[in-house]
């Protein structure tokens, strides 16, 4: 993919960002992003299933992600499906997180957060 459709994606809406950041550790099932995006958030953030079934549809569509052909466990439940992060979903991941530095910088720089600028 080129740098065109990395940033034809950006910005990223939270839930995408967040689902991506959890599957860049390895394959998760919907429930266990679900369960990863609260840990990771502090319990700020929880997707309700809707939104997270939704934005893993869109984000297959757009190639951020695949479906995993392996299962972890073979005593897992067989209805999961099991979801990983595309070399072009890490790449998008990666600049939006550049993206999201470049706005705190701004922000430290104009005094609107904490930290050096």
């Amino acid at each position: 993919m080129t740098t065109n459709e990395t940033d034809a994606l950006l910005p990223l809406p939270p839930a995408t960002f967040h689902i991506l950041v959890a599957l860049a550790d390895g394959d998760r099932h919907g429930y266990a992003v679900m369960q990863e995006v609260a840990e990771r958030t502090g319990g700020e953030l929880r997707l309700n299933p809707g939104t997270l079934y939704r934005s893993i549809q869109r984000m297959l569509e757009q190639g951020l992600i695949v479906e995993a052909a392996s299962r972890p466990a073979k005593t897992d439940d067989e209805r999961r499906r099991y979801y990983r992060l595309t070399p072009f979903g890490r790449e998008v991941a990666r600049a939006e997180t550049r993206r999201l530095a470049q706005m705190l910088r701004l922000a430290r720089a104009s005094g609107l957060a904490p930290g050096k600028p």
